[in-house]
């Protein structure tokens, strides 16, 4: 049973005391005519003290249509939020000069910040993803040794060969045999967690078997996942806090799911210790920390933090990518039609199931598809700094120091500035010049890997995973969706389809037996 300390229940009298006078104060400014409020001229209001907050609250379930309807009448493509306090901001852009600013041209004052790092760092502790400064540069330095490598290369191709041949491809087989209906965004997750662990650990979780039990390990990842995600949407980063202290609710939730997401590692990295000890030799990230000479647990962040970056992005992008190939045929038989002019030399007798690294850099048109479908549904919305000192940003836009600054990627993807008049439309061509050669944009205009010093790592590798998967269930498999609606795009950690992608599996007619 649960019992409150003094010191607990004093807190939580102090807390709901003070909610109560906010909700006073909400519901006048919301009600009174007289309320001195300033518009924005693009369709919210910020009263004294508590800033825009009813905003906020009036749009918290459509959060990210409404920062890009903001930003999409605001004449430099920027908008700036007053949050609860004084001097509170938070600035939102889509402007490819200030993000350009923000991650490259002004780096240092855009930290993530402590208010930022606070959310993860119960999760991902001092990882790479979490931290700042020198810490941040050491671990930089050398994932991105490891990262440059060859053999890293060759080892991801030899993890996705297994996973694909000997799981996924048979789980699509059984399903045609069963009639069953599978959630493909549900299938991806699990192949993305499979295939990280095997490259960041060593160790295979076998996700993808159903016929196993989920490890810990991934439930707990995922329970953490969503309930630091809940932080994120506080109004106020003290509400979490309290939360916290009192040791309830999705904070309760937290600190079970990370003690066995830490535990779980540990246990990892202690039996690769006495491996190792034994010169046995792995090509897995784990290893290679282990021989820099790192402590367990530096070594245990840094690989959680590749973990939670590897999961759920691309199984997000390849779960957007199926469903809007269903939307659009035409698009699918010119990636069917790529994927088979890529292979027709290969020996099919001996080796149908596989692709080689020459084979994925070959995939342009896929690529597109894939830049395609994250322009529109970015595996991560969007992303904070905290401005170390004053600034102003190149569009004129004043920063003050601890001002939440957040550069917007599913905004900036709808933006008619940037991507002109057919903006919404998923059109793979715009990623080809006139003599149909696959152009990359900037990625201060295409953010979805970041930019500037912290531009992701695994960019390259990301893109090998997706083509590789996504080639070998087209050239397969045809996947009809079982609801034709609009699905929905859930704005967290990762973004995610709420529901799933629920698809019946059918043989392409060129793999059927005869």
């Amino acid at each position: 049973m649960f019992t409150l300390s003094l010191l607990q229940f004093l807190t939580l009298l102090f807390v709901l005391l003070y909610l109560f006078s906010l909700l006073r104060i909400l519901v006048m400014s919301a009600s009174s005519t007289s309320a001195t409020a300033t518009s924005s001229g693009n369709g919210h209001k910020s009263y004294p003290f508590i800033g825009s907050l009813i905003s906020f609250h009036q749009n918290s379930h459509r959060l990210i249509h409404w920062f890009t309807h903001l930003l999409s009448v605001s004449p430099s493509q920027t908008v700036v939020l007053n949050r609860l306090g004084w001097k509170n901001q938070m600035i939102v852009t889509a402007n490819p000069a200030n993000v350009e600013h923000i991650l490259k041209s002004n780096f240092e004052n855009y930290p993530k910040g402590k208010p930022f790092t606070d959310l993860l760092g119960d999760f991902l502790g001092m990882g790479i993803f979490n931290v700042d400064g020198e810490l941040w540069s050491t671990q930089r330095k050398l994932a991105s040794h490891e990262f440059s490598t060859k053999s890293l290369r060759e080892f991801v191709v030899s993890v996705l060969e297994e996973e694909i041949t000997k799981r996924l491809i048979p789980l699509l087989e059984n399903s045609i045999e069963n009639g069953d209906v599978l959630d493909m965004q549900d299938i991806f997750k699990r192949l993305a967690f499979d295939t990280i662990c095997k490259i960041s650990l060593g160790w295979d979780p076998c996700c993808l078997d159903y016929t196993r039990p989920v490890p810990p390990l991934a439930t707990a990842f995922d329970v953490a996942a969503g309930a630091s995600a809940m932080r994120g949407i506080a109004p106020a980063n003290w509400m979490w806090k309290v939360k916290r202290l009192l040791n309830v609710g999705s904070e309760r939730r937290l600190k079970k799911a990370v003690g066995v997401v830490h535990s779980s590692v540990n246990e990892i990295i202690r039996e690769r210790r006495k491996q190792m000890d034994g010169s046995e030799s792995r090509r897995d990230l784990l290893s290679r920390f282990i021989s820099a000479g790192h402590g367990d647990e530096l070594v245990r962040d840094m690989v959680i933090s590749f973990l939670m970056a590897g999961r759920d992005t691309t199984s997000s992008a390849m779960t957007w990518l199926l469903w809007l190939l269903t939307r659009h045929p035409n698009v699918k038989e010119n990636v069917l039609e790529e994927v088979t002019s890529i292979t027709k030399d290969h020996d099919l007798s001996n080796d149908s199931q596989s692709f080689n690294f020459e084979d994925l850099k070959k995939m342009d048109y896929l690529k597109a598809c894939l830049c395609e479908s994250m322009r529109l549904y970015p595996p991560v919305v969007w992303d904070s700094k905290h401005a170390g000192d004053d600034d102003v940003l190149p569009d004129g836009t004043p920063v003050h120091k601890g001002n939440r600054v957040m550069y917007f990627p599913y905004g900036m993807g709808r933006m008619r500035t940037l991507w002109g008049n057919d903006c919404l439309e998923f059109r793979p061509d715009r990623w080809f010049t006139e003599q149909r050669v696959l152009k990359m944009e900037s990625p201060y205009k295409f953010p979805v890997f970041q930019g500037g010093p912290r531009i992701c790592l695994g960019k390259e590798l990301a893109f090998m995973q997706m083509k590789y998967v996504v080639a070998s269930v087209l050239k397969r498999f045809e996947l009809v969706p079982v609801c034709l609606d609009q699905p929905i795009l859930l704005p967290q950690l990762t973004a995610h389809m709420d529901g799933g992608l629920k698809v019946r599996v059918r043989r392409r007619s060129a793999f059927c037996e005869a």
